[in-house]
């Protein structure tokens, strides 16, 4: 099993999941986060004061799948996040030992499903 996140624009995030859903992928976590990477922010301008704001909104989505759709998963979400600019994001995978399914107590592969 693996553990994909990706951290994407918070306007994406639709296209993200409608492309998800018609992959068949319907389990994910979307959490709300800030920060930054290369595109390092912009200025703004505060109560008269021009101040540098380098944490920006981000949508983290967190989807654990079997191993074997790792691939088309990962070319989902690249073309429906990608806007060709700086600040599209980063995608993170990693190894997931196991899973458990609470109400029925299914593991492993099993309790993805």
């Amino acid at each position: 099993m693996k553990k994909i996140e990706a951290v994407i624009r918070p306007n994406m995030l639709e296209d993200v999941k409608n492309a998800l859903d018609k992959f068949g992928i319907s389990g994910l976590t979307i959490t709300q986060v800030i920060g930054c990477g290369l595109q390092k922010g912009h200025t703004g301008v505060y109560r008269g004061q021009e101040m540098s704001i380098n944490l920006l909104p981000k949508i983290k989505l967190e989807i654990v799948i079997k191993k074997e759709l790792l691939e088309d998963v990962l070319e989902v979400i690249s073309e429906a996040a990608k806007t060709g600019q700086v600040g599209d994001g980063k995608i993170f995978v990693f190894d997931v030992v196991d899973a458990i399914r609470i109400r029925t107590n299914e593991r492993g592969r099993n309790s993805l499903s």
